[in-house]
């Protein structure tokens, strides 16, 4: 499969538009936009550095293909990673962004936390 396809189909017509709603509206600053809307039911965002580190994710897994599979393959959690990597890249094209995998659900985690690292 192609995570990044499917990344980029999953979050091109609701996610991305309103996170560029969101960051626009807070002068274009992530801490402020994770300020915020970073305590979210679905999503939530953590400032770990101001302006370079956050940690950002989701409660439960919220792919909808993974739900449908009977049995989920822990490979998709590359989709939500590949997702948010795409979602900086449109909001910050100027800077260098990293996204690491630290826990998710499908692979036991109690919820699907990623590292974000902006240089």
């Amino acid at each position: 499969m192609d995570y990044r396809a499917e990344a980029v189909k999953c979050v091109d017509r609701y996610v991305l538009p309103e996170m560029k709603r969101q960051f626009e509206e807070c002068g274009c600053s992530l801490d402020e936009q994770y300020k915020k809307y970073g305590a979210a039911e679905y999503f939530f965002a953590n400032i770990i550095e101001p302006g370079r580190v956050y940690e950002i994710g989701y409660p439960k897994c919220v792919c909808q293909k993974a739900q449908s599979e009977k049995d989920s393959d822990p490979n998709f959690c590359e989709c939500s990673r590949q997702s948010i990597l795409y979602v900086y890249e449109k909001l910050i094209p100027d800077k260098k962004v990293t996204v690491e995998t630290i826990e998710t659900a499908l692979t036991g985690g109690s919820k699907c936390r990623f590292r974000v690292v902006v240089e």
